[in-house]
């Protein structure tokens, strides 16, 4: 049974301060978390009520749809190949720029500004698991073939993963990743994931 830790907890602050209407509408969502990580209630219920308004932004919607329309048709082998060559590249290669100095981009990294520490990074994929956007270069660009992937998107609409806690290779921070599938409102359909690196620190 999960129990809060004993000491002071600034996301159950955060959380406890959430308007009653907003918890009462917030959907019921198919969640996979890991029995070890005893802050997974709480990394889940930041996914539905504050991730899940970063991912409804028009700027974030619209990049996952444009992206798609591009990367719907690629073979394993060229996502492998594309992901071979943002591991090889850094900050300044042309793949990495073109996820990184993009509109959505920008409105990952304000989200992560206002959270005031509680939040690491934030990265979004399309239906293919490749990186849309995020607040900082991730370590790869294929997401496709981790459990943040496998476990949200693939699953369907409301999946959301809750990782170990552990020190991520992209932000060197002890933290766990929480994801979560992505849907067009438009249409009800899955297009795409997001993943948010969450501090222990906040909990």
């Amino acid at each position: 049974m999960f129990k809060t830790p004993a000491k002071s907890s600034r996301l159950m602050s955060v959380l406890l301060a959430a308007p009653l209407a907003a918890l009462c509408a917030a959907p019921i969502l198919a969640a996979d978390t890991n029995s070890d990580n005893e802050y997974a209630p709480l990394m889940e219920m930041y996914m539905t009520l504050t991730v899940s308004n970063w991912v409804a932004d028009a700027t974030v919607l619209d990049a996952i749809r444009a992206q798609n329309a591009k990367t719907s048709g690629l073979s394993e082998a060229e996502i492998i190949a594309l992901d071979d060559e943002w591991r090889a590249s850094d900050e300044t290669g042309a793949l990495q720029r073109g996820v990184l100095e993009t509109a959505s981009s920008d409105f990952l990294r304000d989200m992560v500004a206002a959270s005031d520490g509680m939040v690491s990074e934030v990265f979004v994929t399309d239906a293919v698991g490749l990186n849309v956007a995020a607040s900082v270069a991730t370590s790869d660009y294929w997401q496709g073939d981790e459990d943040k992937f496998s476990m949200t998107y693939s699953v369907g609409v409301d999946a959301i993963h809750i990782g170990d806690m552990e020190v991520d290779a992209s932000t060197g921070a002890y933290q766990g990743q929480a994801s979560m599938t992505i849907t067009d409102p438009d249409t009800g359909a899955p297009i795409g994931s997001v993943t948010v690196g969450l501090l222990p620190d906040f909990f």
